[in-house]
């Protein structure tokens, strides 16, 4: 169950009926490009990260020893 505006949901209802199709498989098409879309995003700039500072290394790329380094005595 979805709550949706009078206004919005008229519209969403216009454009189920010009595709043909019904409003709940409007709305999953809407939903799945969305989510493909936010995904292709989200890999397309995790791969940006990954080339920003060089190859990346492994188990943390020596942040153990850096914490070990910042440690206080004691």
């Amino acid at each position: 169950m979805v709550s949706l505006p009078d206004d919005l949901l008229w519209a969403v209802d216009m454009e189920a009926g010009r595709r043909g199709t019904t409003r709940s498989g409007y709305l999953r098409e809407l939903a799945e490009e969305t989510l493909r879309r936010k995904s292709a995003l989200r890999a397309q700039r995790m791969a940006e990260i990954d080339t920003m500072d060089g190859p990346a290394t492994p188990h943390g790329g020596g942040v153990a020893e850096l914490v070990k380094a910042k440690r206080p005595d004691g």
